[in-house]
């Protein structure tokens, strides 16, 4: 807990002090302040509560929109032998990392995928769909679920939360430090209300963009972190099993907010939120 609100702080420092020393060295302060002045160091603090305040909303969420998107249901009371496995099975994961008992449960999906989310690493959520227990053997489920578990006891929600809120606050800042310079006097004339709106926008885009590359960039650094915790906790066999049957099915259509914390996810390139299934694979059996 005390390393995550270092983290927290950390972060903010590091943004607080990046915005500072790109102002100076662009010289925007000279800017502004010859344009009537502007406090861009309160711009700043109030860029990083606008930035947080939306991924933090998310993450205290993510558990009960998680049930409610995919109609994953908790298992309250095994009804089954194999309701009571996963629930041993997840239990015995946690107490081995140290962490509380999160919510297991299952959705009904015939695709195969599994997902963890929640705010809290102590009351995390664990799910996994009606077609991954179908199609893996105990022994490949034991390491997706390892997988999950690992994602939890990394605090991968709370630094993908992190980073995010980052990303954010840069944009929000940078996006009014165009509007505020193209807006203000210039020579007695104002810019065009239409290039503002067009730059701004640019602007927007393009820091999104920048930003998203460095956040699907870390989520693929995510996945190999918990395929480790995985053969950690169940065997490097058994997590290499379940990715090889990955490869031979189709991956659940998880809801958005989602993709990034299942066991497998879209497979584009540099905006992936999953490395290839080869290179997960290759990555294992060369540990």
């Amino acid at each position: 807990m005390f390393k995550r609100v270092f983290l927290f702080l950390l972060t903010n420092v590091v943004v607080m002090g990046t915005i500072s020393v790109l102002v100076r060295v662009f010289k925007l302060d000279q800017v502004f302040s010859a344009q009537g002045g502007l406090d861009y160091g309160r711009l700043a603090g109030l860029s990083l509560v606008w930035g947080f305040t939306g991924s933090v909303f998310s993450l205290l969420i993510s558990k009960p929109l998680a049930k409610w998107s995919t109609g994953a249901r908790v298992i309250t009371q095994p009804a089954n032998e194999q309701e009571r496995w996963l629930v041993d099975t997840v239990r015995r994961q946690v107490e081995k990392v140290g962490l509380g008992m999160p919510d297991v449960a299952i959705y009904e999906s015939p695709e195969v995928n599994a997902f963890a989310t929640g705010a809290f690493r102590n009351s995390a959520l664990v799910a996994v769909s009606r077609g991954l227990l179908g199609a893996m053997s105990r022994e490949e489920v034991e390491a997706v679920l390892g997988h999950e578990v690992s994602h939890v006891a990394n605090g991968d929600m709370i630094t993908m939360t992190l980073m995010q809120g980052v990303v954010n606050s840069v944009v929000i800042f940078f996006t009014f430090l165009v509007r505020f310079a193209l807006s203000s006097r210039s020579n007695g004339r104002r810019t065009s209300p239409a290039l503002v709106a067009l730059v701004e926008w640019v602007v927007q885009v393009a820091l999104t963009l920048l930003g998203t590359l460095l956040c699907a960039w870390f989520s693929r650094q995510r996945e190999f972190r918990a395929d480790r915790g995985a053969a950690s906790l169940e065997g490097a066999p058994s997590m290499i099993s379940a990715l090889e049957r990955l490869k031979s099915g189709r991956p659940s259509p998880l809801p958005g907010s989602l993709k990034a914390f299942g066991i497998s996810g879209n497979m584009g390139a540099l905006f992936s939120t999953h490395p290839p299934l080869d290179r997960r694979i290759a990555a294992l059996r060369q540990a």
